[in-house]
């Protein structure tokens, strides 16, 4: 492998670089962003901070007529407390647009999360060579997808013959803010998540904003969403704000028209679609804090429980159907005045009869297959069989 290293090394730079909202110089090499700086100085939390460096829909595009190509990187791993080792996360290496190779590599950061205790350590580690060998002979285009929850430190690529970047594709541009379920959660590769499933049925330029744990109507994620092009737009709320109990019902309404009037002052006429959670059972009545059932966890197994109180409704606390219905109502007041805004209610992508045969692992995260019929939803419903989709 070391004497493949003396062909050619091609430094990475931005312009391979396509889905990140902004890219850091580390001493390890380029670490792409979900959030711009700016956004990240206002929430110090580490979470956020390691949900939006995951890069959840970004991907190395290229041209070359290589039969082989390294990537070095340096990932960070997680582990977490009373559970067995995470699999290492995937890389999807597609040719020409098909799915091609799938490659891991143990090594790294390792990130210590004690759930129970909400407190995370890292040690530092090495950076890691990922091969791509044996690949389709004469000119083509490859993409490289990053995968979707391990932070990605990018070094350089290396070669038997020239690597050369490409423009972006002419796609339409769709911008998606959402919740771990956007960002990932269980999917089994970074090509496996709902919305890049979605994205490449309907020949769309996927930018992800879907950040573990973290949409909250967070004012500072509007205005990214704001300063960023787009051409179609879709936000899926509510899950996360009952996970955290951060806000009672008089100041959801607010919030989320404060939301979406933010997106709207750079996009005031860009297709908007508002999505509603989808099927979750222990939050349908129950309201939040969602909490770890820590004696499963100590016998290494991840399960959701609402800890709130179905009776805590009447004192304005959240639940999914409580939010479903705001949110249509909202989107219906709205669209008196804003013709390009859309509703998409959650259950419609996986419902109940959808969680009967193909259940929550956790009680809270749709698994590989789940995210598989959520994205082809998605796209039969937002982008071939609505007003969304069709518009510009």
């Amino acid at each position: 492998m070391q004497d493949k290293f003396h062909s050619i090394s091609t430094p990475l730079t931005s312009e391979f670089i396509h889905g990140a909202v902004e890219i850091e110089q580390t001493r390890a090499g380029l670490l792409p962003h979900r959030l711009p700086a700016w956004a990240r100085a206002q929430c110090p939390d580490w979470q956020l901070e390691m949900a939006e460096s995951q890069p959840s829909g970004i991907r190395l595009i290229f041209q070359t007529t290589a039969s082989y190509v390294y990537l070095v990187t340096l990932p960070t791993k997680r582990v977490y407390a009373y559970m067995s080792p995470r699999p290492d996360g995937v890389y999807d290496l597609l040719v020409d647009g098909q799915l091609t190779l799938q490659v891991s590599v143990s090594g790294g950061n390792v990130m210590t999360i004690d759930m129970a205790a909400g407190t995370q350590t890292v040690v530092a580690g090495a950076p890691q060579i990922i091969q791509f060998d044996n690949l389709p002979p004469g000119s083509k285009t490859v993409e490289i997808w990053l995968p979707y929850d391990e932070t990605t430190e990018l070094k350089a690529l290396h070669s038997d013959a020239p690597i050369f970047p490409v423009a972006a594709p002419p796609k339409r541009r769709w911008l998606h803010h959402g919740s771990s379920i956007s960002h990932g959660s269980n999917a089994a590769s970074p090509t496996g998540i709902w919305p890049v499933i979605a994205a490449q049925r309907a020949g769309l330029e996927l930018v992800n904003l879907g950040f573990g744990g973290n949409a909250l109507l967070d004012p500072f994620t509007a205005r990214t969403m704001r300063d960023l092009p787009a051409d179609l737009i879709s936000v899926k709320l509510g899950i996360n704000l009952v996970n955290k109990d951060v806000m009672r019902l008089r100041a959801f309404g607010p919030a989320v028209h404060g939301f979406l009037d933010t997106i709207r002052e750079g996009h005031p006429t860009t297709p908007l679609l508002v999505i509603s959670p989808i099927y979750c059972p222990i939050h349908e009545d129950a309201p939040g804090p969602t909490m770890v059932d820590t004696g499963q966890l100590r016998k290494g197994k991840l399960v959701f429980r609402a800890s709130g109180n179905a009776n805590e409704v009447g004192q304005g606390k959240l639940t999914l159907r409580v939010i479903r219905k705001e949110l249509e109502a909202i989107v219906q007041q709205r669209s008196a005045k804003d013709p390009n805004i859309h509703y998409l209610d959650g259950t419609a992508l996986y419902g109940q009869d959808d969680n009967a045969s193909l259940p929550l692992p956790d009680e809270l995260h749709p698994d590989a297959a789940a995210h598989q019929l959520i994205g082809e939803r998605f796209a039969d419903l937002a982008f071939a069989g609505s007003s969304f989709g069709k518009q510009r």
